[in-house]
This record gives structure tokens, sequence and C-alpha cells, in this order.
């Protein structure tokens, strides 16, 4: 005999069968039937403060756990307000699912209280999503939701579930196996084209393998260490790669991109074979595109095809699992040795290295070396977007994969606070650290809220410049210092070279320490250098979330720098 659910319950029951331990979200008029389900299930429920923060816990959760992130909204603008972290979980290819409630299907078109055409709205920033019209589609539509998100290349989707659905009652038939005839993602790389890579690989006197972050979606970390070490390719890294490769391995070279090493970025403009890694050539790592990797041949390996040639024709493409193929390709390249080419690499790099001036001020890069050595490089970290986010990828060097988590596809300002919670959730036992910018902080800070009662202790390293950070250092360099609408201390946000507020006498709005302290959190204020120690050590022994305002000087710049529209070749080292 089936059983006879309820569409709320048919809910649960499905979150419970694909292992759903903890959903993101706020309740509302049309999603209530599912809260009441909840309110008696195994499964536990964060109840955050704004939808965003909901979607971007989810994906924090996603992408340090590797299991699917949940997240739950009602219809209208609590569907609206996930839209950021959809957006922001599909462009960086995160599993997320999520639900929002629906008015009545009877309604539907009307323009009924809180209404909103959540599917159209979401259809073009995630993976992909459905309108349930029948409690007998429920099952089935839940379970291909999961199964979207999480295989080929991973993404969110979003099931939008009418108020009278989550109501009605109907057998439950749990669907043991999905097929969806139109979605069959190809696993196995072409063995004709994986030849053609290793023969290329084999031939090559300098090549380069650049890893992207579908490296550590697909868990490829292992077979492509193996890779460079058989072959002796050196290796540069994404910003979403941060932790994809040994960051003390002797064939890893950092960063590359726009704010990346510099041995990084003219080794991609000398190499000759270009291997790309689950990486997709974005535009803040390809520069000028018609100058980018001149005489490389190229080799990409992708799981999805419409990433092929998409920005860079590419000579070698390999569509498939990124693991499954680098397995397969470790086995058909040769032993090789290139020290040539590592030692022009590392000639490059004595040359320009990645550094910073060490003195007596406040510098950011400092802070986050101390982090580092400090948590031995073991802590998960987040970022919200701007300058703090670059210091963050060239000074903390993750030891393991699904340690960095950040925007890096949509640029989104707040993510990295509420994603600190949700790996928080996804890893109790792990440091969790939000290296923040005090503009992408205040966008997402009431989920302190969150974070408090949930007790889900995460550490906000907020790097306090007064300034939208990234915003002034171009505005400063291309627009002239006409500091306009990024100073936020002033009234409209102006200011000039001249008239720069100091951070040691003129008051910040807020005052983060007042504001950690109303939360019931633990608020730290550090101006000096020798205060950085202490206040991380107060930070990593205490029991409940801690907010650190390190109030830095707004000259500070991140460096390397390759101008919008310029080539690799155009990077800035310093201004000096």
């Amino acid at each position: 005999m089936t059983e006879q659910l309820k569409g709320a319950e048919i809910f649960v029951e499905c979150l419970k069968r694909e292992g759903v331990e903890v959903i993101f979200g706020i309740p509302g008029g049309v999603n209530l039937p599912i809260f009441d389900q909840l309110y008696s299930s195994p499964i536990r429920v964060i109840l955050t403060r704004h939808e965003q923060g909901a979607s971007h816990m989810a994906d924090g959760y996603a992408r340090s756990t590797g299991k699917p992130g949940v997240c739950i909204a009602t219809s209208g603008p609590g569907a609206t307000n996930l839209t950021t972290g959809l957006a922001t979980a599909h462009m960086d290819s995160i599993p997320v699912v999520a639900f929002t409630g629906q008015v009545a299907t009877s309604l539907i078109g009307n323009d009924a209280f809180q209404e909103a055409d959540a599917t159209g709205i979401t259809r073009s920033i995630t993976k992909h999503n459905f309108l349930v019209k029948d409690v007998r589609e429920l099952a089935r539509t839940i379970r291909e939701a999961f199964y979207i998100a999480t295989t080929g290349r991973p993404g969110p989707v979003h099931v939008d579930i009418p108020v009278d659905i989550q109501r009605a009652v109907t057998e439950f038939i749990w669907p043991e196996q999905v097929q969806i005839r139109s979605y069959r993602p190809t696993l196995e790389g072409h063995p004709l084209q994986l030849r053609k890579a290793a023969e290329a690989i084999n031939q090559a006197k300098k090549p380069l393998l650049y890893v992207g972050g579908g490296a550590i979606l697909s868990g490829a970390y292992e077979p492509l260490r193996r890779l460079a070490e058989k072959a002796d390719i050196p290796v540069t890294t994404t910003l979403m790669a941060n932790g994809a490769f040994p960051p003390d391995h002797l064939l890893y070279m950092g960063m590359l991109g726009m704010h990346g090493k510099y041995s990084s970025n003219m080794a991609m403009q000398r190499t000759d074979l270009l291997i790309s890694c689950g990486a997709r050539f974005d535009d803040r790592v390809t520069g000028k595109v018609s100058a980018f990797a001149p005489k490389a041949k190229k080799i990409h390996f992708d799981i999805d095809p419409a990433n092929i040639s998409k920005t860079v024709r590419v000579d070698i493409p390999v569509v498939g699992d990124l693991k499954r193929c680098l397995e397969e390709l470790v086995g058909l390249v040769e032993p090789n040795k290139h020290p040539e080419w590592k030692k022009e690499i590392r000639d490059m790099d004595a040359e320009k290295p990645l550094t910073y001036k060490k003195d007596d001020i406040l510098r950011p890069q400092y802070i986050i070396e101390a982090l580092h050595e400090m948590t031995r490089g073991e802590a998960i970290i987040s970022t919200g977007v701007g300058q703090h986010q670059m210091w963050a990828m060239q000074y903390y060097l993750c030891k393991h994969p699904r340690h960095f988590l950040t925007s890096g596809g949509l640029g989104t300002m707040g993510y990295g606070f509420p994603a600190a919670i949700g790996a928080k959730v996804g890893n109790p036992t792990q440091h969790v650290i939000c290296i923040d910018g005090d503009g992408s902080f205040q966008m997402t800070m009431p989920e302190l809220a969150t974070a408090v009662l949930e007790n889900v202790k995460v550490i906000v390293a907020i790097f306090n410049n007064y300034y939208l950070g990234m915003v002034r250092q171009w505005q400063e360099l291309f627009y002239g210092e006409r500091f306009s609408s990024s100073c936020l201390v002033r009234s409209g946000g102006n200011a000039a070279k001249d008239t720069e507020p100091d951070p040691k006498r003129v008051a910040y709005v807020p005052d983060f320490v007042k504001f950690a302290e109303a939360y019931g959190a633990i608020g730290i204020r550090v101006f000096k250098k020798e205060e950085v120690i202490p206040a991380i050590t107060t930070a990593l022994k205490a029991d409940t979330s801690v907010v650190i305002d390190f109030v830095i000087e707004p000259q500070e710049k991140v460096f390397p720098m390759v101008p919008a529209g310029g080539a690799l070749d155009d990077i800035i080292v310093d201004m000096a």
C-alpha cells in the first residue's frame, strides 16, 4: 500500500531521502505548510535574517562540504531576495537547491498578494527551475532538482511550490532512479582527444597547467598532482582554485590573472602548451583575449561543452568529468623533465616577486599572513568582494580544497559573511574566517544574529579602509583621484586626495565593535601592527562569533594589477 501524504509532508520526506541535514531560510504566508512540517522533522532549520543570507549560506555550505546546499523562502519579495545568491551560485557552478512558496495555482497570474513570477525571474540565473502545478509531480520534481544540481556541471536549481500544492494530498511515490531524456552529461573524455592531449604534452617544451574551480568541484586534485609530477608541468591556479594544488609544492607557481603573480602571468604569455583544467578562460584571467597566451597550443578540459572555445579558441577540446579525464591522461603521458622552463619561471619570480612594504604600518597583507600562520593554512576562508578578496587570494594559500569560498564570477559584495556561517554549519570543528571589507560586510551584517542565536561561531576580519576600496583604487589610478561616492564616512560618499578622512581621527559609521556587542558577539578594534596577534589569538579562543575591525590605510592598493582591457604583458607590479 502506498502512503497518502500532504504535499508539505512529501517535501520533508524527499529532503530526508536526499540526505539533507540543514535548510536555511525564512517562513512566510505561502510556505507555512512546509515550515509546519519542518517543526517536527529531524532537518535543522537555520532561521536567517534575510533571504539573500539564506542563499549565500546554502552556497557556503555546498562549497565547503561538497554536498548540495538547501534554502527556502516565501513568494514575492522572499523569492526575489534569493536571486542574488542564486546568481552567485550559478556563475561559480555551485549545487544549491532553492525552494520558494507560491500563491495558490488558481491565483497565479492575477497579481495576487506577494505574487511574483519566480520561475521567470530565476530562469537565467539557475541551471534549471520548476513550477509544481500538480502534487503528484512533487516528489519526482524534487528528486530531479537534486539530481540536476549535483551532476554534470553543478549549479543552482529552483523549485516553486504553490501553497495549495503543499496542502494537497496524494500517494507518495519515491523515484529511486532519475532519467531525464534531454539531460545526460558526458563524463568520460573521448579516447582520441585524450591521446591527442597526451601527445601534445609529451612534445611540449614549456607546458603550463591552468587550473580552475572545476578541479575542486570534480575532486580532481589527486590526478592533477600526479599529472603535474609525472610530466613535470608547472601549475597556476585561478581565484576559484585556491587549495586545488598543494601550495608548498615545487611545481606550484601561485595565482594568475588581473591580480595574480607577475611570474604566473608571464608564464602564460610564454608557454607553448596551455592545459586548461576546469577553468573557463574568464576575462579576469585572460585580459585582452587577442593577446592571451599567443605562443601556446591550447588544450581545454571541461564538463560543459558550451564552455569550449566560448572565449578562447582551443586546439584540443576534451569534454568530460575532469577527475576521470585526468586519471586517464596520467596513464597516457610520458615521464618528462623541464628544468630550463622551471628555471625561467623561478627567475621571473625572483625578479618581480609578490611582496609588500614591510614596516610598522598596519598592512592588510601582514594581517592575512598572521591569520595564515596562526591557523597553519588550515582554516576555511570566505571573502566578500574587493581589495580584501584579492589580498586573501594572494596571501592565504589554502592547504586543502573547499577551504576558500569567494564569489568569483558574479563578484557579489555581502557574500562572505553568510557563506562563512553556512560553511561553519557544515564544518563545525573547523575554524571559519570571513575576510571582509567594510563595504561588503555592511551588506549582510544582520546575519550576525543568525550566527549568535544558532551558536555558529565565525570570525570576521574586517579590512576597514573607510572606502569601497577597489572602487577607490580605480578612481585613484584611472579617474584623476576623484573619489565619487566611494567614501563610506561622507555624505554622498565624495572625497578628494587632499580631503580624505583620517581613520585615526574620524569615527566610522557604524561602530563595528558596538555592533558586535549589540548582537551578543565579541568586538575588537585594531589600529596597530602589534595588536594583530593578540586580537587573532582572542578570536581563535573565543566561544562565540568575533568581529575584528582592522583599521587600515585608505591608500593601500592591490598589486600586481592588469589594467582592464590590457594584456597580461601590461601588468603593473607596483607604483614605484
